[in-house]
């Protein structure tokens, strides 16, 4: 999960899956009563944070502290797979048949979600966590390991975008199907506090919460929001790749650090819907740039469950702004999307 770890002139936000290194650089360039405050906190089981740069006039580190923290706890009261009393959660207890009202915002991802599982050919669902806690990875799960036939069987029989609809203000499932926003919470969250701070007047910040960001404008000092790539490695630290963001949310998925091995095969915790399993391919991860972080939390998803053969050709004939990792025999190859060279560098045209 992510956290921040200050380790010399660098920050560290481990995020969920993949390193992000946010490059501090000079901060003391600043306009006259300008000045760079720093926030964060405790967030979806993780931690999010926030540096913006105030300039005079603009609220004060409290004001929108509050602002923020009421921004995540409605994302976690509507759609936390972890506490009971959720607005998913309740929905998820309901059998087939069943509807609920629900706020706007899980109308919303809903519909994110059945895009992403066009889009996908169904291999990407929101409804893969009764697969989740069969294998021992859900919110729900007991035990990981393989399981057998029958039970897969029936799993399978609770999966699928299709099973959902929503009539008026509410959702409702034809099947016992259960609906995780695991993918796309995040980038979401992200997205609300951008909107709110740009609301507020402040235009110069990056915003994260479990490794989902977004940044805007510039530092202190002129420069731009660098962000530092890490390989997808639990032994070090080794920057993969330095990006330059502008008005883009960065997102990264990756298998390498939730995963168990059986019988000598690994097992990762990213399901293909379409087969019920986890994938099976050499992508390690891939970090997405998109004008939401919404859909570069989504995508980033979408991309590392098609695999590095199809996930790089749907990133080429959609335009996505993705940069690929992949496990080699020697270590890791990298390849990025014309999109994402061109975004990387900080350009917003």
């Amino acid at each position: 999960m992510a956290g921040a770890v200050l380790r010399g002139d660098e920050e560290l936000l481990t995020g969920r899956w993949l390193g992000l290194v946010i490059l501090a650089g000079a901060l003391c360039a600043c306009g006259a009563g300008d000045t760079l405050e720093t926030l964060g906190g405790p967030t979806m089981g993780s931690t999010w944070s926030l540096k913006y740069v105030r300039h005079p006039g603009l609220p004060d580190p409290a004001q929108v502290r509050g602002e923020v923290e009421g921004i995540l706890a409605g994302v976690d009261r509507q759609m936390s797979t972890y506490r009971s009393d959720s607005d998913i959660s309740r929905f998820n207890g309901l059998p087939a048949g069943g509807c609920q009202a629900m706020p706007a915002p899980v109308l919303e991802l809903v519909r994110v979600g059945e895009r992403l599982s066009l889009l996908s050919e169904g291999s990407y669902d929101l409804t893969v966590e009764p697969l989740m806690n069969l294998w021992g990875f859900g919110p729900q799960g007991r035990e990981e390991k393989v399981p057998d036939d029958a039970a897969l069987a029936q799993a399978r029989q609770r999966v699928g975008h299709q099973h959902l609809r929503i009539e008026g203000e509410r959702l409702c499932k034809d099947a016992a199907v259960e609906v995780d926003f695991d993918s796309i919470a995040a980038g979401y969250a992200v997205d609300a506090i951008a909107a709110r701070l740009a609301a507020l007047g402040i235009h110069d910040y990056l915003a994260e919460a479990t490794g989902e960001l977004k940044a805007s404008g510039k530092k202190p000092d002129g420069s731009a929001w660098r962000i530092a790539l890490e390989e997808p490695r639990d032994d070090r630290q080794v920057t993969e790749r330095i990006i330059e963001v502008d008005g883009y949310g960065v997102s990264t998925s990756g298998d390498y650090r939730n995963y168990f091995r059986q019988d000598g095969q690994r097992y990762s915790h990213t399901f293909d819907a379409r087969t019920g399993r986890p994938v099976v391919h050499d992508l390690a991860s891939v970090t997405v740039i998109d004008p939401s972080a919404l859909m570069a939390d989504g995508l980033s998803t979408l991309l590392l469950i098609l695999g590095p053969e199809r996930g790089w050709d749907y990133a080429q004939k959609h335009g996505v702004g993705a940069f690929f990792v992949i496990r080699a025999d020697t270590g890791f190859v990298t390849r990025a999307s014309p999109a994402f060279e061109r975004l990387s560098r900080g350009k917003t045209d």
